[in-house]
């Protein structure tokens, strides 16, 4: 008897690794939008990720002692791709434009152009995952078009539960 997988293949189960309750050790820029910037802190956060329609996407609530954050992630199967969206409780009332990519060889990547601190930005995202209880998310900017990036921005996810 051969057995099939009904699991699509499309990319839409790449994120499912994420879903459930972490503790994530941050350590960013103090002032990410300040290409000058060279000044680190660390701190700890907390996150819970679950699905949503159907799979397709995922809401994710992150709360630190100094701001709170909302992602949504949503998966487009026409197009192959995932995009994610990024407000916080630092910029009240604002909505970042969204991230556009897809994993490939174990590593998504997520790119998307913006105006940061009045400077033109590409803003890129990468997600790695060595185990299933932990997982790294990395943010970079590139005042140069992409041709150097400059990290500004880690997380350390450890699954909580």
């Amino acid at each position: 008897m051969i057995v099939t997988s009904t699991v699509p293949t499309d990319g839409r189960s790449d994120f499912d690794f994420i879903f459930g309750r972490w503790q994530v050790r941050n350590r960013k820029l103090v002032d990410v939008v300040d290409p000058a910037c060279d000044e680190w802190i660390e701190f700890d956060s907390a996150a819970a990720t679950e699905p949503i329609l159907g799979g397709l996407g995922h809401v994710e609530r992150i709360r630190a002692d100094t701001f709170e954050g909302f992602t949504l992630r949503q998966f487009d199967p026409e197009a192959g791709i995932w995009r994610i969206w990024w407000a916080s409780s630092a910029r009240p009332g604002h909505l970042d434009p969204p991230m556009e990519g897809a994993f490939s060889d174990g590593r998504g990547r997520f790119l998307c152009d913006d105006v940061l601190g009045g400077h033109a930005v590409k803003v890129r995202f990468e997600w790695t995952t060595d185990t299933a209880d932990t997982a790294r998310w990395e943010q970079a900017f590139s005042y140069d078009g992409g041709v150097t990036w400059r990290v500004n921005w880690t997380m350390d996810f450890t699954r909580a539960e």
